[in-house]
Order: C-alpha cells, then structure tokens, then sequence
C-alpha cells in the first residue's frame, strides 16, 4: 500500500528533473550560440539637395542623353571602401552603399543637368528619343582614406560628350574632388561622399554648358 502511493510521486519526481535538465541544456546552448550579427547600415549618396533651384532652358538648345554610369574594377559594388594603406582597399563590413555608386549616380546626373539650363531636356538612356549629344561617365574612384588625417574622401569621374549623330567626341574632363570627413568612421565618411558628389555634379553642369558643338561633319556622297 506504501509502495503504489509513493510510485506517482516518484514519477512526478523524474518528470520535474528532466524538465530542470532540459532546461538547464537549453540555456547552456543558447549561451554558447554567436551572439546575432548586426544589422547593416545602408547610405546614399543622394543628401541634401543644392540651394540653387531650375534654370530654364534657352530656345534650341540641345537634348542630352546621360548613358547609364560605368564603375572601374573593386568600385562597381555596394561595398564602402576605404584605405588604410596606399592601394589598398577595403570595404566596412557592417555600412554598404544602397545600391552601386555608378546606378545610384545616374539620377544626380540627370537632375544636375537638366537644373543647369544648359540642354532642353536630359533624359537617361536607354531611351528611344533622337538626342543631340551623349554624356559617358565612369566613377574611377570613390573611397575614403585613412591615410590621410582627418580622413577624407576621394571622388574621381571622368566624362566624356558625345555628338550622337556623328559619334565624335565633344569634350572630356576627369573630376577628382577630396573632401574632409568630420570623423573618422563610415558615417562621417557617407556624408562626405555626399557632399563630394554634389560638388562634382555642379563642376559637371558647368562644365557641360562651357562645350559648344562643333562643325557638323561632312556627308558621304
């Protein structure tokens, strides 16, 4: 009679430890487990528009057509990059870019230039409309650089005006702009490559509506 009455608190018993050991293994597991990456921080190099509203445009003046951006090899990515020694690149590994710098820089350069007054529409390829000329542009560097104190960063694009009847090439001009960081980490580093791509953008305009177009070439008979 004593034995069938302690049998459900034997068993009642097991049950209680097993549950405090599975538990107890729970826990060890969860603290051996790699705590959970954090999330990545993503930037563009759209920041705060310019002052200067649209200029209009002068009668007869030029459509452009902006090519879609090339990058150079290690820059056509979404990787930040940065330099601690000379030619070395590296990218942060928690801050990205929201998408390649060269996509991301075709819309500036539309607005830039359709705001410069220079063309009476920009439009980005491709595009089915007859265009007077073509702008190609390459980002050859964009990084920021901790060789330098405080770090900086560099903007380098070259651009090229194309006659798009003809294919012969207008003007080109590579701009190289380096602008202080106000720290050195990548946040300060993304909104300096703000700030450097808006100047960029207006060197661009101004440099687009210096270039005349020249004499038309000679039809074949």
């Amino acid at each position: 009679m004593i034995g069938r009455q302690t049998r459900p608190a034997q068993r009642a018993a097991r049950i209680a430890l097993q549950l405090a050991g599975a538990a107890l293994l729970a826990a060890c597991s969860a603290s051996l487990l790699p705590p959970p990456a954090p999330a990545r921080a993503r930037f563009s190099l759209d920041g705060p528009a310019p002052a200067a509203g649209p200029q209009a445009a002068a009668a007869g003046a030029p459509v452009l057509v902006v090519a879609l951006p090339r990058a150079a090899p290690g820059y056509d990515s979404r990787g930040m990059l940065y330099l601690r020694r000379p030619h070395e690149l590296q990218a942060f590994a928690f801050h990205e870019w929201v998408a390649p710098p060269a996509q991301m820089l075709a819309p500036l350069l539309v607005r830039a230039l359709q705001d410069s007054g220079r063309f009476r529409a920009v439009l980005l390829a491709p595009t089915a409309a007859v265009a007077d000329w073509q702008l190609e542009t390459q980002i050859l560097r964009l990084h920021q650089d901790f060789t330098q104190q405080p770090s900086q960063v560099r903007l380098t694009l070259r651009a090229v005006l194309v006659d798009s009847a003809s294919r012969q090439t207008l003007a080109w001009r590579e701009f190289d702009v380096a602008v202080a960081a106000t720290g050195d980490d990548p946040v300060s580093g993304a909104q300096a490559a703000q700030r450097a791509t808006h100047s960029v953008m207006a060197e661009l305009a101004a440099f687009c509506a210096e270039v005349r177009p020249g004499p038309a070439p000679a039809r074949p008979p």
